[in-house]
């Protein structure tokens, strides 16, 4: 028999060779021991998430939240496990980051979940990357609707395989007309592929006499984006300790507010994106221009 070649590829191994019972126990295995984890990491900042709470202004909040959801890999690395288990732990916080956006009125949060770039790794990694993609959809597409949520996937979608656009196509049809939260997933998702994307459609409407080359400003290029018509992002947040943009939403962030954290993306919690929340109050933005006691 086989052997897989690298330790992630175990998921894939197990649905060749091990028979289905045994599969189950395992991925119940995995569950049980993130959701353990998970409720122990919720039982120890509970008051520190209600005093948070008490702190925020809700008149301040931020429009759009960006989040790079960065660090699954190191987190299973690091309990010992798969990293299929680091991405199903991501799922998790994800779930419980846009209901915490719901309640506080978020209106838009997007999430940056695979890059044009994350091809690049191993073929088994990406083929369970998409699983879980149509896995959480499938999961969760109802509870989204319940909570209003609209789910506006962006990207080169039609790159993806044919069962992730399917599940997207069903989840984009199911909440198309909620309005509490804009939930953006960026999916085979590039700034710089973005802003390509912008300039070829506004060249095609120059061919075809739509625009002028005179009428082309920021306004014409924002409209043109995958985010056309929403607000740009007030907040970018990124886990994992690391300190760059990757590569996304690069004509949107020109006055965003970044915080960054070394926690990875599956201890990521409500108290958190609180912190984040109340950090970004105390900032003053000023596009540009001076402090107001200046």
């Amino acid at each position: 028999m086989d052997q897989p070649p690298h330790l992630y590829e175990g998921v894939v191994y197990m649905v060749k060779y091990v028979q289905p019972a045994i599969l189950e126990g395992f991925i119940a295995m995995i569950n049980r021991i993130v959701n353990f984890w998970r409720k122990r990491e919720s039982d120890e900042s509970g008051l520190e998430v209600q005093d948070l709470l008490k702190i925020i202004d809700k008149k301040r909040l931020p429009k759009h939240i960006a989040i790079i959801m960065d660090g699954n890999g190191r987190w299973a690395q690091r309990q010992g496990l798969l990293r299929t288990a680091g991405h199903r732990a991501g799922a998790e916080t994800l779930r419980d980051i846009v209901e915490l956006c719901c309640e506080l009125g978020i209106q838009v949060l997007t999430i940056y979940a695979f890059s044009t770039e994350n091809w690049k790794r191993p073929r088994e990694e990406v083929i369970i990357l998409m699983d879980l993609l149509v896995e959480y959809l499938n999961k969760e597409k109802k509870e989204l609707n319940k909570k209003g949520v609209r789910v506006n996937p962006i990207g080169r979608l039609n790159e993806l395989p044919q069962p992730a656009r399917d599940a997207l196509a069903d989840a984009v049809k199911l909440t198309c007309e909620n309005n509490r939260l804009i939930l953006n997933i960026a999916l085979n998702y590039g700034g710089r592929t973005e802003i390509i994307d912008a300039i070829r459609a506004i060249a095609t409407g120059i061919e075809t006499g739509r625009y002028k080359a005179s009428q082309i400003d920021a306004d014409l290029l924002s409209d043109h984006l995958y985010t056309a018509g929403q607000p740009e992002p007030d907040l970018l947040i990124r886990p994992s300790g690391d300190y760059r943009i990757s590569n996304f939403l690069l004509w949107q962030m020109a006055y965003t507010e970044f915080w960054f954290t070394s926690t990875l993306w599956p201890e990521f919690r409500r108290y958190h994106l609180l912190c984040a929340l109340v950090d970004y109050q105390r900032r003053e933005r000023r596009f540009g221009g001076l402090k107001q006691n200046v």
